[in-house]
């Protein structure tokens, strides 16, 4: 089969995903073409799409797709429609709330058929905001445009069903995976405390992590550290935060670099999210043998399965400050609850069942 990948920005795990895919696709001897937004990058967006490119066969296309809704939209969808017609594409799949409306779009009156996955976007978005409304007006009106929506955990369908409509058998859910090899210990010299990895923003709960880790300061003599890892809109805004409570000097703002980097520095794995659908860092870092605090929002209890009793509230910094505090006290051993969680997901989250699954469901759909 010859397959299209439409997402707009070739980032954080939509990215992950897209590329698990697009390897996996490729190992099974099937033909890909990607197309993303022209704009839309980080420091290393062209590092990872220069990666990807030898299992793309049929090229990595840039064109404009905005965040939100602008003159772009009215063109580019034609510009899918010519590339799924040069490349006799059979399967158009579109990521993201703007990758499944060109998708869809792009695929609508021709022989391709529409997949489209949401990755949290329109999901993310209150019906009461102008963006919202448009959003989920638009979604529902294209519901009837895919041939199969491909829901990466039950809560992002179950969201999805009640707030923009119920797509009966034409939704599936399909979790993400990790690849065997990311299955490893991953040691840490212990140079931090605490490490952050994701999208530096408000949804991702940062601010209630630096007051409980700000709090935590002045509760014990030694001198904790704490790890920032990843880019974003509010990194501005939470530095400022960390000034302002005094501990400018604990936490190091990073930047954006692979998880990996983060684990081999802490033991201790923060997510403190307000908002997630089914987070990668939350798998890898349990892949990695970390400790993981994270809070119990998306389908963040899908991935902890028999341990989502370890997860706490969002948006309470006394809930995170109590886990932290615990995770200080622990021994440097392995706990039977984190080695619990690690089989779990070993059984349940692994790329190739992901890859197999949704190729399933291209094959059924020709």
């Amino acid at each position: 089969m010859k397959i299209l990948q439409i997402l707009r920005a070739p980032v954080g795990g939509l990215f992950r995903h897209v590329s698990d895919l697009t390897k996996g696709l490729d190992a099974a001897g099937h033909e890909v073409a990607i197309v993303v937004d022209e704009l839309s990058k980080d420091s290393q967006t062209d590092e990872k799409l220069a990666a990807l490119a030898p299992h793309a066969q049929l090229g990595i296309h840039e064109m404009p797709i905005p965040r939100l809704f602008g003159a772009a939209d009215l063109t580019t969808p034609f510009k899918i429609r010519g590339l799924v017609r040069a490349l006799d594409i059979d399967i158009v799949h579109g990521h993201g709330a703007k990758g499944g409306f060109h998708a869809r779009l792009g695929a609508m009156g021709l022989n391709a058929k529409a997949f489209y996955t949401p990755h949290g976007g329109a999901l993310h978005f209150s019906s009461r905001s102008p963006a919202g409304f448009v959003f989920h007006r638009l979604e529902k009106l294209l519901v009837r445009a895919s041939t199969k929506i491909i829901f990466e955990s039950a809560y992002a369908q179950k969201t999805y069903n009640r707030a923009i409509a119920d797509v009966g058998t034409r939704g599936i859910v399909i979790h993400n995976g990790l690849d065997e090899a990311e299955f490893t210990p991953v040691p840490s010299d212990n140079s931090f405390d605490f490490v952050f990895v994701g999208e530096l923003r408000d949804l991702k709960g940062i601010a209630y992590l630096l007051e409980a880790f700000a709090t935590l300061c002045t509760r014990t003599d030694k001198e904790l550290r704490l790890l920032m890892i990843g880019d974003g809109p509010h990194r501005e805004m939470f530095e400022t935060q960390a000034r302002e409570l005094g501990i400018a000097d604990n936490v190091t703002f990073a930047g954006a670099k692979p998880a990996v980097q983060g684990f081999a520095h802490a033991e201790n794995v923060i997510v403190p999210s307000l908002k997630e659908s089914l987070p990668y860092i939350v798998m890898e870092a349990i892949a990695a043998g970390k400790h993981v605090i994270a809070t119990n929002v998306g389908g963040i209890p899908e991935i902890y399965g028999p341990c989502a009793d370890e997860l706490i509230p969002a948006a309470d910094s006394n809930a995170l400050l109590e886990k932290m505090s615990e995770a200080l006290a622990r021994s440097a051993q392995e706990q039977p609850a984190d080695r619990r969680l690690f089989e779990y997901v070993h059984q349940e989250f692994v790329t190739s069942q992901m890859v197999s699954s949704i190729l399933a469901q291209y094959e059924s759909a020709q």
